[in-house]
């Protein structure tokens, strides 16, 4: 059984966000105890088992360390970076996961149909929100709001880069946060002129994920977000660059369509790869 490990959202080794991908050629899944067991082993936030259905059409399943998930969007990225590397050509496919049917685009970065994004609310406490983030009396110019594209996580504006970087976070205070507004994470966001739309960073300890060097589903609530609050266009590709703090920078792009369709992705470098001695 072939596994490669993918590092998605970057071009360079050892930057973006890492994945396990378990191509098995058209053989059905393997139970779910062995692709537990898989995850474990390889130790990624999550790994993806792929079947092909047709040149056009593929399955997937995603696998924490613990459990099967529904979706995992760096994952789906490695795996159709991967992919097209070893041999599926330019276009859209179909992919089946347990969160849906996807629509992903190949060529020279791989782009993944979000969910319909929505806001979900906006947090009007914020005190304890910055506290939370080192940051003492603190007053955004932009809403601090729940932003869904897949997933609701909390969209926080920063003043700028150096104090985004500087960020001292209390990952009980803010597992208690997420866990009081039903978010996943802190997604926290500041402005720079460097020809990206935002530098990130998101911080998800309520689920096992102290911070995360690249975040697709939060960074296309993101970008829904900053267009519903006239920062940005309303159609348009954008890039937001995460995991500088981490030493492991990933470059997230994300499109909104003409018809409003919502996509996020990137570009992906094949690590590693290796084979399961299972018999």
């Amino acid at each position: 059984m072939k596994y490669y490990i993918v590092d998605a959202f970057t071009e360079q080794p050892f930057g973006g966000n890492p994945a396990g991908v378990v191509l098995l050629e058209g053989t059905p899944f393997p139970t779910e105890a062995l692709m537990l067991q898989i995850a474990a082993e390889l130790r990624y936030s999550e790994t993806a088992f792929v079947r092909r259905l047709s040149p056009k059409e593929y399955h997937l399943r995603y696998f924490t360390p613990k459990a099967e998930v529904e979706l995992c969007g760096h994952a789906t990225i490695a795996t159709f970076s991967l992919l097209h590397q070893l041999r599926l050509a330019e276009g859209e496919c179909l992919c089946h996961t347990l969160a849906g049917d996807l629509r992903i685009k190949v060529g020279e970065k791989v782009m993944m149909q979000m969910a319909t994004p929505r806001i979900v609310a906006t947090v009007e406490d914020t005190d304890e929100i910055y506290h939370a983030l080192g940051v003492e009396d603190y007053h955004p110019t932009l809403p601090v709001q729940i932003a869904y594209s897949g997933l609701p996580d909390i969209m926080i504006p920063i003043s700028d880069v150096a104090m985004l970087n500087g960020l001292q976070p209390d990952m009980n205070a803010i597992s208690a946060i997420t866990q009081k507004h039903k978010a996943v994470s802190l997604h926290v966001f500041a402005f720079c002129n460097d020809g990206h739309t935002a530098h990130v960073r998101d911080f998800a300890p309520l689920y096992d994920i102290p911070e995360e060097s690249a975040t697709g589903t939060a960074n296309a609530a993101l970008t829904h977000y900053l267009q519903q609050n006239g920062r940005i266009p309303s159609v348009g590709d954008f890039t937001f660059l995460q995991g500088e703090a981490m030493g492991r920078p990933s470059v997230v792009a994300t499109r909104i369509a003409s018809d409003g369709t919502l996509y996020v992705g990137g570009t992906a470098n094949v690590l590693a790869s290796g084979e399961f001695n299972l018999a």
